[in-house]
This record gives C-alpha cells, sequence and structure tokens, in this order.
C-alpha cells in the first residue's frame, strides 16, 4: 500500500496538470476567436481536437464546432468537413445544423443541406435564415431554368495571383478611377505580416486609372496618409470624388478589435490624413463598409449593434458637417438574423447589398434594394451569373450603365476574393427582310415604313437585293407597310412587348403587281364543282389581307380549267368557281362592289415562266400549255400540266375606289 499510495498520487497530478494544459489552450483559442483572430483560433483549435481522445466527445463536439466556425468565417473550404465533425461528436447546440446546412448549400449540395435546414428548424421554426435557406434550396432548380442576360468576366487588370482584391469603387460620377481593397504586397521588397484574422497580409487600397484609350492601367498604392498597418479599404467616394470615406480594423494585440469609418478629403493627387467619424456613442461598436449617398447626405454602413436584428445589419444616418446624426437601422426588409454587408449607393439612389440571410443561391449573395413609395424596401436577388454559391459583393456600377465590377470568391481554392466585370447587354430588337414580287424577284426602289405606338415612325429603302433592316423600340407594338410603284401595298404586324431577352424579327414581304394577272396560291375545288375546300382557306386569306391591306382598289377574279370536257361548260364552271371566292370576300366584309368575278375556262393555257420552268424539268419557259402540247406529254405529266392551268387569278381594275 505504501508502494501504491506515491504512484496513484503521480498519476492524479499528471491528470490534473493535463488537464489544467487543456483548459489552457483552449483559453487561449477562445480568446483569439472573440476578438475575431479566427485564422490563428483555427489553428490553435485544430491542435487541440486532434489531442482528444475518442471518450471525449462532448469536447471534440465544441472544439469542433469551433474549429468550423472560424473556416467558414474564413471562407475555408475545409468548414464543411469540421462541421460534420462536430455533429458525429454530439455536439449539443442545434446551431450546428443550421451552419452546416449553409456551407453545405455553398457547396452547392441543396439536397443535404434542405435535409438540415429542416433539422434546425424543429428547434427554431422562426429563424428566417432557415427559412429562407430551405426556400433557396427548393427555388435553385427553377432559378437555373432562367436565362440571364448579366455577361461575367474575371478583371485582369487588379487581380494577381496569391493575393484577395475586392470591393471595387469608382472615384466619383466619372468612372475613371478605380479604387479597391487588395491583400498583395506594397513592394517587393516589403514583405507584410499575415492577418490574425484571416491568414492573410493586411488589407491596403490600391488606385487604377483609365488612360486617353480607356484601359486600366496598373494599379498602384493609393497615395496619401490613408494607408497604414492595419487593414484599411472597403471605400466610398462623394459624386465629386473628393471626399473618401473607408474602414479601419486597427491591430490590438490580444484585446478585443473593432472596426471603424473614417473620412478623408483629397487635396491635388492624395488624400489626407483621415479623421474617425462618430456613428455611436458606445466606441466599441463597430461600424464598417460605408456607403455614401449621390447627394452626400446619408451614410449607408454596417454594425453589429446590439440593438440590431442580428448578425451584421445595414444601417443608415444623416451626415452634418463630418458627423453621424439620426442613426437608425433599415429595418427587416433588408436586414435578417443573418449578415447583411457591403453596401453601396448608385448614382440614381438604387441601394445594393449582399446577404446570406435573405433567399439566395449560396454564401453572400448581392441584391438591390428599391425605397417604396409607402415606405419600407423592395428586394431582389440580382441572380446568376452575378450571384453564386460562394460569397458576391461589393458592387458598384459605372454611373448610369448596367455595367461595372463586383467581388467574388467562386471557384477561388483558397477562398481568395477576385474582382469580375459584370454588364447587362442593352436589349436590341431588330427586324429585317427582304421585299420581293410574286416570283420571289427582289422588288426594285421598295419602301419599307414602320409606326410604333411609342412614337417611332421610321422609313427605309430596301437594298437592290429586297433586303431592308429597322431598329425598333422595347415594349412596342409596330405597323408595317411595304410599298413600291407599280405593287400594291402589304402590311404586317409585330409587337415586342413583355420581351425580356433580344430579338431579331423577320418579316418578308411580297409584293403583287398591277399591271398583269396574279395566281393566287392554295385555291381548291369539289371536284368538277365550284365548292371550295378547306384546303382554300389559307389562300383566301392571302387573298383577303391584299384588299384589306390596299383598300382603294378593286379587283377581277378569274378561274380557270385545263382543257378535259368543253370549252362552254368549263366556261361555266370556272364562272361558278370565280363566283365562289367573290362570295367568300364579301361575307368576310369585302363591299361586293370591289369585285368582279369572270370565268375563263381553257381558253388561257398557263405560259411557262422560269419558276414553273425551274420546278418541273420537262418544261421549258415560255412553253404554252394548251391542249396541242399537254397531249405530246406522259400521262403524269399531263396531270401535272392540267393541275398548272386550273387555277384562280386576280388583276387590279382600279387604284381609286372611294378616293374622289
Amino acid at each position: 500500500m505504501r508502494l501504491k499510495t506515491p504512484f496513484i498520487l503521480l498519476f492524479a497530478a499528471a491528470i490534473l496538470l493535463q488537464s489544467c494544459g487543456i483548459a489552457a489552450r483552449i483559453s487561449k483559442a477562445d480568446k483569439r476567436y472573440e476578438i475575431g483572430e479566427y485564422f490563428v483560433a483555427a489553428e490553435l483549435y485544430k491542435r487541440i481536437y486532434s489531442g482528444l481522445t475518442t471518450k471525449e466527445k462532448p469536447l471534440r463536439g465544441k472544439i469542433a464546432f469551433r474549429q468550423a466556425e472560424c473556416y467558414r468565417l474564413t471562407n475555408q473550404s475545409k468548414a464543411e468537413l469540421t462541421y460534420l465533425n462536430a455533429i458525429r461528436n454530439n455536439y449539443s447546440d442545434s446551431i450546428v445544423n443550421l451552419r452546416y446546412a449553409q456551407v453545405l448549400q455553398r457547396n452547392g449540395k441543396y439536397a443535404e443541406a434542405a435535409k438540415y435546414y429542416q433539422l434546425y428548424l424543429k428547434f427554431d421554426s422562426s429563424n428566417i435564415v432557415a427559412k429562407n435557406g430551405l426556400i433557396s434550396t427548393i427555388q435553385i432548380a427553377e432559378w437555373n431554368k432562367i436565362p440571364q442576360r448579366y455577361i461575367i468576366s474575371k478583371s485582369k487588370e487588379f487581380n494577381i495571383s496569391r493575393a484577395s482584391s475586392f470591393c471595387p469603387s469608382f472615384v466619383g460620377s466619372n468612372a475613371d478611377l478605380l479604387v479597391f481593397t487588395t491583400t498583395r504586397n506594397l513592394s517587393k521588397k516589403t514583405v507584410q505580416k499575415n492577418s490574425a484574422i484571416t491568414g492573410f497580409p493586411v488589407n491596403n487600397m490600391f488606385i487604377s486609372r483609365k488612360n486617353a484609350a480607356g484601359k486600366w492601367e496598373k494599379p498602384e498604392l493609393l497615395e496619401g496618409e490613408v494607408n497604414t498597418i492595419n487593414d484599411d479599404g472597403v471605400c466610398s467616394f462623394s459624386s465629386d470624388g473628393k471626399i473618401m470615406y473607408f474602414t479601419r480594423s486597427p491591430y490590438i494585440a490580444l484585446g478585443e478589435r473593432g472596426t471603424e469609418i473614417l473620412i478623408s478629403n483629397r487635396a491635388g493627387g492624395t488624400w489626407s490624413a483621415p479623421q474617425t467619424i462618430k456613428v455611436f456613442n458606445d466606441s466599441t461598436v463597430s461600424v464598417a463598409h460605408p456607403a455614401i449617398s449621390p447627394d452626400g447626405q446619408t451614410l449607408y454602413f454596417v454594425s453589429n449593434a446590439k440593438n440590431g436584428l442580428g448578425g451584421k445589419d445595414i444601417w443608415k444616418s444623416k451626415v452634418e458637417n463630418g458627423e453621424c446624426k439620426f442613426v437608425e437601422n433599415l429595418g427587416s426588409d433588408i436586414n435578417t438574423s443573418g449578415d447583411e454587408m457591403f453596401p453601396s449607393v448608385r448614382a440614381d439612389g438604387s441601394l445594393y447589398f449582399s446577404s446570406n440571410g435573405h433567399v439566395g443561391y449560396g454564401g453572400l449573395d448581392i441584391f438591390k434594394a428599391t425605397e417604396r413609395i409607402a415606405g419600407g424596401w423592395l428586394v431582389e436577388n440580382m441572380g446568376a451569373p452575378v450571384n453564386s454559391v460562394a460569397d458576391d459583393f461589393g458592387i458598384t456600377f459605372d454611373g448610369k450603365y448596367e455595367k461595372g465590377f463586383f467581388s467574388s470568391n467562386r471557384n477561388e481554392i483558397k477562398g481568395y476574393d477576385i474582382i469580375w466585370n459584370f454588364e447587362l447587354p442593352e436589349l436590341a430588337y431588330v427586324v429585317e427582310g427582304k421585299v420581293v414580287d410574286e416570283k420571289n424577284n427582289p422588288v426594285p426602289d421598295a419602301t419599307v415604313k414602320l409606326v410604333s405606338n411609342n412614337g417611332l415612325n421610321a422609313r427605309v429603302q430596301a437594298k437592290k437585293d429586297g433586303t431592308y433592316r429597322i431598329k425598333i423600340e422595347k415594349d412596342a407594338d409596330c405597323v408595317m407597310l411595304a410599298s413600291a410603284r407599280g405593287y400594291l401595298n402589304q402590311k404586317n404586324n409585330l409587337s415586342t412587348q413583355g420581351l425580356t431577352q433580344s430579338k431579331t424579327f423577320v418579316v418578308d414581304f411580297q409584293l403583287s403587281t398591277i399591271s398583269k394577272p396574279i395566281q393566287i396560291e392554295n385555291i381548291f375545288y369539289e371536284f368538277g364543282k365550284w365548292d371550295l375546300t378547306p384546303a382554300s382557306e389559307s389562300g383566301l386569306q392571302v387573298l383577303l389581307k391584299i384588299l384589306k391591306d390596299n383598300p382603294n382598289i378593286t379587283i377581277e377574279l378569274s378561274a380557270h380549267t385545263d382543257f378535259v370536257g368543253n370549252n362552254a361548260g368549263n366556261k361555266i364552271l370556272s364562272g361558278k368557281r370565280a363566283n365562289s371566292v367573290v362570295n367568300y370576300l364579301v361575307q368576310a366584309g369585302i363591299a361586293a362592289d370591289r369585285l368582279t368575278q369572270v370565268g375563263i375556262g381553257e381558253e388561257q393555257p398557263v405560259v411557262v415562266d422560269a419558276v414553273i420552268a425551274q420546278k418541273y424539268s420537262f418544261l421549258k419557259e415560255n412553253d404554252v400549255l394548251d391542249e396541242g402540247f399537254v397531249l405530246k406529254l406522259t400521262t403524269e405529266q399531263q396531270e401535272i400540266a392540267n393541275q398548272i392551268n386550273r387555277r384562280t387569278e386576280f388583276r387590279v381594275l382600279k387604284t381609286t375606289y372611294k378616293l374622289y
């Protein structure tokens, strides 16, 4: 017993020392986590986790969750697996299901994300972030079916390898100066210390200028006294480009970290020493991501102030003499219990921001907010490809144009932020076509007119080949008219109402000559009778349209037969057939005194033209398909020739009907 006692005491002491050692290491990691040094904290938690045994599940679950939080907050892909470790170790807080669902959604695993959103909602059924996340996993399939018009590409001018570049902002309204935040080294000789928050070098602001050729020049460190050893960046400029608001995260060794907004003025080519703007009376409350309105009177910003809606919220205040007054939260239309960040304001006053709490694709999505007249905000997701499953944020517009830049870490394995170009091409609507005669030959000197309900009145001359082209407007109803000397007019209608994609309309015109008879295609009668068949409807509608497009003409309708039977009978039959067409037109609303019918019978056989000769190889141009010619053909060829002779034609008698 005397020998065992010292051994037991030593063993107990070792256990106690080990326990104290782990507790101290956890306390150190927790301290780093609490002050926002997520990169350092993640490494500390990782080492602690690897030293714990499988028997210490509750502690392993807690450490894994904190480690995963650090990875999530620094955009590390390892977050997914680490949250899963926390779940497998029975981490007791249900928040792990929400966080795991968010990273699953961010990684495009929507079905799995939906499962964990549902699990979390069993504990907190009112959580708006979980509700919106679940909706997103269901809606994503429908969103992907919607064609998107934005064109995006990486900005080669501003990005470099192994560094983040983000939150671009135009200096003033000319859009020829761009400032952005970046973790790149200040120079080849300078080795910057990595941030304990991100593991990357601290942020600085760089500027790029557009030269006379419209090309962006190589970015340079922003001049003046604004870049320091702290994290500096995410800036906004007054409309005249003379005042800059930006974020600074002061470095405090092992102290509570906060962020502040500073203001600097431009004097010549450099920026003055900045002054901190007092937003809240409590100086320990973090404020960041400033965005000044075009009139310079309203400052939007981000804060985690305790009286917000949860997470990071967007606030606004009036700016008077460099001070913020009447500070207010933008409310639940914009803010959620998630994070709303990176506001920016367009020249027209529209507010844009990023959120992971609204319905979206995953990570931070960019949203447009329009203030309602009756109060509140209308919030719209900008959609793909601007938004993705990754973090998309920090958008800036080139004045009134639908183009500019934004930031995203999509497809970046190490979580680097990259600046992207975006542009929404203007919707373009064009009508083009060809003006030809009944033989498909171009009509010389044809004119095409277009009138829209929006006031467009265009008139173009067709080219020698008969082609024309007219640019038209969106949301317009248009009436078109093609005309040429010696030809009948033809009208057409088209509309761009409700179209969301650019479109080229093809509208061809076939004009009928006034000087000679025109055959009406697709007019058919019952065999040996004068009754029109249903198949005649399309041909009759063509003739009806010609008469409506040309209300001042009168016409003669003539029907023709082949030589089969006697001529007297054929003339009677053809006369009745012509009368059937007249009756159809009268019933359709055409005045009877505009129409004259005549039966020709077999007396005017067809003279073969180039079109018929090209279609039938046994016929030559100028062949006359009379009885003597047809009887020399084969039986099959005779039937074709007789069919050609059986036709209905019209010719213009007058062009001055009811003009005088």
